[in-house]
């Protein structure tokens, strides 16, 4: 593995092939530091761990941590509720702050979020790391297509674009006629988007008759929802804009871009030396073995401004420290996120996420790849009808489609085929699960 250097002259080579014994020797003085800290400084963490029992001196190794209650979303919505507007978690002088970013709240009321000075420094170097290893390169174009402002995604390519050396072009979360004219325009190297918005972006060059190779793209990084890494979704997105397509991940309670493919295409790199990644089974809460898939649980290393311990993200992912073709030693997410527990489907005994239907709605001839999953019957739902878009929605199609979604979830779900443009675009989200 040949490696380059960032600007500054830095090599990110010693961080990124840190020996894992070093990695884990680095996370665990990072973790002990940071417990030790909130025990005296956070009243929400010292009265959380003292009802449980736990000590900040029980943490010796990284296994310790498991001896630490977990964080939920619905624990700092009330914590904030109670003690607005950022409940007790602010541990940072006043002074140090810098931005506050809510959540999407698409899940429900906003959970806010506070960064430091050296918060924005730590993210803003992490998310250069990330970039750097997916191709951008000083001088090169980004047209940044996160949502702006609010949502964090957006701010934090814009501060790494510009620690890269890169011209960054800050359009957001515009419509696509104009994410069409700067990249016409302007010839950008790079996109950043959610997928379903790179995925409306390539239908309309298409239904345009734009060749997309014209536009001079080579790669784009794709986040804010999960399945880039299905097969069919990254071949949509690639050979619709005409690039290579990388998964890129981020929690607004956590960081909003801290993990992101490489060349290799081999997984979600986790940056390791300031997140403490775990994987445990939703039901028990134990760890599950590396590569089996369980609930994402993870820790901030670094934090000043609102430090979370064990957060408890919903999402499902695997993780794995096996070596990595490309050379990085920070364990990775093979598949990226599977899905999230809130998302998940019961049905006639079979539990499956929207992201198995995506896998199996972008894999088809004549659909257009979008899809959403009605579910009617609340958390034992009597029905689930599956919706897609079809170029022809004829018969045979619902048929091809029926057939397709029985073998993938080992359950027959109602489907309803449409013409292609019936269901909704966005420059945002996707909503791909409706319970009715």
């Amino acid at each position: 593995m040949t490696w380059s250097t960032q600007p500054d002259g830095d090599s990110y080579e010693a961080v990124e092939t840190l020996p894992r014994e070093e990695l884990l020797a680095l996370q665990l003085s990072r973790a002990a530091t940071m417990v030790r800290a909130l025990a005296v400084g956070s009243p929400f963490y010292r009265a959380k761990w003292a009802a449980s029992g736990a000590e900040p001196g029980d943490i010796q190794t990284l296994a310790d941590f498991s001896r630490l209650p977990l964080v939920t979303k619905d624990e700092l919505r009330r914590e904030q509720a109670e003690f607005p507007p950022y409940g007790r978690l602010t541990v940072a002088p006043r002074s140090t702050w810098r931005e506050v970013h809510p959540s999407s709240g698409t899940t429900g009321q906003q959970v806010r979020t506070i960064w430091t000075q050296q918060d924005v420094e730590n993210i803003t170097a992490f998310t250069a790391r990330l970039l750097w290893q997916m191709g951008i390169r000083p001088g090169d174009t980004i047209q940044n297509a996160f949502s702006y402002g609010l949502w964090i995604a957006g701010m934090a390519v814009h501060y790494a674009a510009h620690r890269l050396g890169a011209l960054n072009i800050p359009i957001g979360g515009q419509p696509a006629a104009h994410q069409l004219r700067y990249l016409r325009e302007l010839g950008p190297r790079a996109v950043f988007a959610t997928p379903s918005f790179g995925l409306y972006v390539a239908e309309t060059l298409a239904r345009e008759g734009v060749d997309p190779r014209s536009l001079g793209l080579a790669l784009g990084a794709f986040g804010g929802e999960a399945g880039v890494e299905l097969g069919g979704t990254r071949r949509r997105l690639e050979a619709g804009l005409g690039i290579r397509a990388y998964d890129i991940y981020g929690l607004s309670e956590i960081a909003p871009t801290m993990a992101a493919e490489c060349p290799a295409q081999s997984g979600l790199h986790w940056a390791e030396d300031h997140f403490l990644v775990e994987i445990l089974d939703p039901v028990t809460g134990d760890p599950v073995p590396e590569g089996t898939a369980g609930m994402l649980v993870l820790t901030h290393l670094c934090r000043e401004g609102t430090p979370m311990i064990r957060y408890q993200t919903n999402d499902i992912a695997r993780y794995t420290s096996a070596p990595c073709p490309c050379g990085r030693t920070h364990g990775r997410s093979e598949g990226g996120i599977l899905g999230r527990l809130d998302d998940l489907v019961v049905y006639r005994g079979v539990k499956f996420y929207p992201t198995e239907v995506e896998a199996v709605v972008r894999q088809l001839e004549g659909f257009t790849g979008e899809y959403v999953v009605e579910v009617q019957g609340g958390t034992s739902p009597n029905q689930v009808t599956v919706v897609a878009e079809a170029t022809r929605p004829t018969t045979n199609a619902a048929t091809v489609l029926r057939r397709a979604l029985k073998v993938a979830l080992l359950t027959t779900p109602q489907v309803r085929v449409v013409p292609a443009g019936t269901l909704g675009r966005t420059e945002f989200k996707s909503q791909r699960l409706h319970r009715l």
